[in-house]
Protein backbone atom coordinates (compact mmCIF):
# COMPACT_ATOMS: atom_id res chain seq x y z
CA UNK A 1 0.00 0.00 0.00
CA UNK A 2 1.31 3.42 -0.92
CA UNK A 3 2.09 5.99 1.70
CA UNK A 4 -0.75 8.37 2.47
CA UNK A 5 0.07 11.90 1.28
CA UNK A 6 0.86 14.42 4.03
CA UNK A 7 -1.86 16.67 2.67
CA UNK A 8 -4.65 15.98 0.25
CA UNK A 9 -3.88 16.86 -3.35
CA UNK A 10 -6.45 19.49 -4.34
CA UNK A 11 -8.92 18.20 -6.90
CA UNK A 12 -10.85 20.66 -9.02
CA UNK A 13 -14.32 19.72 -10.30
CA UNK A 14 -12.80 19.56 -13.79
CA UNK A 15 -10.57 16.70 -12.54
CA UNK A 16 -13.59 14.50 -11.84
CA UNK A 17 -12.96 11.14 -13.51
CA UNK A 18 -9.29 11.93 -14.22
CA UNK A 19 -6.65 9.41 -13.27
CA UNK A 20 -5.66 10.01 -9.64
CA UNK A 21 -2.65 7.71 -9.26
CA UNK A 22 -1.03 4.52 -10.49
CA UNK A 23 0.81 2.14 -8.17
CA UNK A 24 3.37 -0.24 -9.66
CA UNK A 25 4.80 -3.05 -7.56
CA UNK A 26 8.42 -3.59 -8.51
CA UNK A 27 10.99 -6.28 -7.66
CA UNK A 28 13.89 -3.84 -7.11
CA UNK A 29 13.10 -0.45 -5.59
CA UNK A 30 16.42 1.23 -6.31
CA UNK A 31 16.34 0.13 -9.96
CA UNK A 32 12.76 1.41 -10.23
CA UNK A 33 13.76 4.74 -8.67
CA UNK A 34 16.54 5.09 -11.23
CA UNK A 35 14.57 4.02 -14.31
CA UNK A 36 11.16 5.52 -13.51
CA UNK A 37 12.75 8.58 -11.91
CA UNK A 38 14.59 9.44 -15.13
CA UNK A 39 11.51 8.88 -17.31
CA UNK A 40 9.03 10.69 -15.09
CA UNK A 41 11.45 13.55 -14.49
CA UNK A 42 11.78 14.05 -18.25
CA UNK A 43 7.98 14.13 -18.45
CA UNK A 44 7.67 16.89 -15.85
CA UNK A 45 6.90 14.82 -12.74
CA UNK A 46 8.51 15.84 -9.47
CA UNK A 47 9.57 13.68 -6.54
CA UNK A 48 6.59 13.49 -4.20
CA UNK A 49 6.77 10.79 -1.50
CA UNK A 50 9.51 8.53 -0.19
CA UNK A 51 9.22 5.70 2.35
CA UNK A 52 11.01 2.46 3.22
CA UNK A 53 9.38 0.34 0.50
CA UNK A 54 8.54 2.92 -2.15
CA UNK A 55 8.41 6.38 -3.58
CA UNK A 56 6.28 8.46 -5.91
CA UNK A 57 6.38 11.30 -8.42
CA UNK A 58 3.63 13.85 -8.96
CA UNK A 59 2.51 16.02 -11.84
CA UNK A 60 -0.49 18.16 -10.98
CA UNK A 61 -3.08 16.09 -9.14
CA UNK A 62 -1.78 12.78 -10.57
CA UNK A 63 0.98 10.73 -8.98
CA UNK A 64 2.79 7.50 -9.85
CA UNK A 65 4.04 5.14 -7.16
CA UNK A 66 6.70 2.42 -7.33
CA UNK A 67 6.76 0.07 -4.37
CA UNK A 68 8.74 -3.03 -3.47
CA UNK A 69 6.02 -4.47 -1.28
CA UNK A 70 6.81 -7.26 1.19
CA UNK A 71 3.68 -8.93 -0.25
CA UNK A 72 5.12 -9.08 -3.80
CA UNK A 73 4.49 -12.54 -5.25
CA UNK A 74 6.81 -12.45 -8.28
CA UNK A 75 9.97 -10.86 -9.64
CA UNK A 76 8.97 -9.77 -13.16
CA UNK A 77 6.08 -7.85 -14.63
CA UNK A 78 4.65 -9.57 -17.72
CA UNK A 79 3.12 -6.96 -20.02
CA UNK A 80 1.58 -9.66 -22.24
CA UNK A 81 -0.26 -11.34 -19.33
CA UNK A 82 -3.62 -10.17 -17.98
CA UNK A 83 -3.18 -6.86 -16.22
CA UNK A 84 -1.35 -3.71 -17.16
CA UNK A 85 0.08 -3.75 -20.69
CA UNK A 86 1.55 -0.26 -20.75
CA UNK A 87 1.28 3.34 -19.63
CA UNK A 88 1.03 5.98 -22.37
CA UNK A 89 2.26 9.54 -21.86
CA UNK A 90 1.95 12.68 -23.93
CA UNK A 91 5.61 13.49 -24.47
CA UNK A 92 5.71 16.79 -26.34
CA UNK A 93 7.06 17.26 -29.83
CA UNK A 94 8.46 14.65 -32.20
CA UNK A 95 11.91 16.00 -31.39
CA UNK A 96 11.27 15.48 -27.68
CA UNK A 97 10.10 11.89 -28.27
CA UNK A 98 13.18 11.24 -30.43
CA UNK A 99 15.46 12.65 -27.72
CA UNK A 100 13.86 10.58 -24.95
CA UNK A 101 13.99 7.42 -27.08
CA UNK A 102 17.68 8.07 -27.72
CA UNK A 103 18.46 8.73 -24.06
CA UNK A 104 16.39 5.83 -22.74
CA UNK A 105 19.04 3.16 -23.33
CA UNK A 106 21.41 4.72 -20.83
CA UNK A 107 18.63 4.76 -18.21
CA UNK A 108 17.56 1.10 -18.24
CA UNK A 109 14.96 1.25 -21.01
CA UNK A 110 15.03 -0.58 -24.37
CA UNK A 111 13.05 0.25 -27.48
CA UNK A 112 10.22 -2.08 -28.47
CA UNK A 113 9.45 -2.46 -32.18
CA UNK A 114 12.57 -0.53 -33.30
CA UNK A 115 12.05 -1.62 -36.90
CA UNK A 116 8.74 0.26 -36.91
CA UNK A 117 9.88 3.40 -35.05
CA UNK A 118 8.29 5.93 -34.87
CA UNK A 119 5.09 4.54 -36.40
CA UNK A 120 4.60 1.22 -34.56
CA UNK A 121 1.13 2.48 -33.58
CA UNK A 122 0.20 3.21 -37.20
CA UNK A 123 1.20 5.65 -39.94
CA UNK A 124 -0.44 8.68 -38.32
CA UNK A 125 0.84 7.95 -34.80
CA UNK A 126 4.33 9.16 -33.80
CA UNK A 127 5.48 7.39 -30.63
CA UNK A 128 8.33 5.56 -28.93
CA UNK A 129 7.55 2.27 -27.20
CA UNK A 130 10.00 1.47 -24.41
CA UNK A 131 10.35 -1.41 -21.95
CA UNK A 132 12.43 -1.33 -18.77
CA UNK A 133 14.48 -3.99 -17.00
CA UNK A 134 11.45 -5.22 -15.06
CA UNK A 135 9.22 -5.59 -18.12
CA UNK A 136 7.12 -2.42 -17.80
CA UNK A 137 6.21 -0.80 -21.10
CA UNK A 138 5.61 2.88 -21.73
CA UNK A 139 4.47 4.66 -24.86
CA UNK A 140 5.73 8.20 -25.41
CA UNK A 141 3.39 9.99 -27.82
CA UNK A 142 4.24 13.11 -29.81
CA UNK A 143 1.60 15.82 -29.76
CA UNK A 144 2.24 16.98 -33.32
Amino acid sequence: MAAVPDAAVPMAPADFGALHHVELWVPDLQRAKDQWGWLLGRLGYEAYQDWAHGCSWRRGPTYIVVEQSPDLSGTMHQRTAPGLNHLAFSAGTREHVDAMAGESHSHGWAELFPEKYPHAGGPGHFAAYLVNTDGYEVELIAAD
